[in-house]
């Protein structure tokens, strides 16, 4: 399974969608991903990836980690599981 593909089985999970209504263009808002379920997604895809994304889950606008589109986020992973090693 791609990076791609996981990411958006668990945000589709969180989303209670099924992948396939997940695109690259889709965002947290437009899923219906409130800002709870915004934090259990990026906990998952920690756990998921095994990586530590720098999100502040009081502030996302305030986190370096680029949460607005399904494409920005996979993006961020490939990111930081190159500079991580995972």
């Amino acid at each position: 399974m791609t990076v791609q593909d996981r990411v958006i089985e668990i945000i589709a999970e969180q989303a209670l969608l099924e992948p396939s209504d997940v695109t690259l263009d889709s965002t947290p808002e437009s899923l219906g991903i409130d800002s709870l379920g915004l934090v259990e997604s990026i906990f998952a895809i920690e756990e998921a990836f095994d990586i530590s994304i720098p999100f502040n889950a009081n502030d996302p606008s305030e986190s370096d980690f680029d949460i607005s589109s399904v494409a920005s986020i996979i993006a961020g992973i490939e990111t930081l599981m190159k500079e991580q090693g995972s």
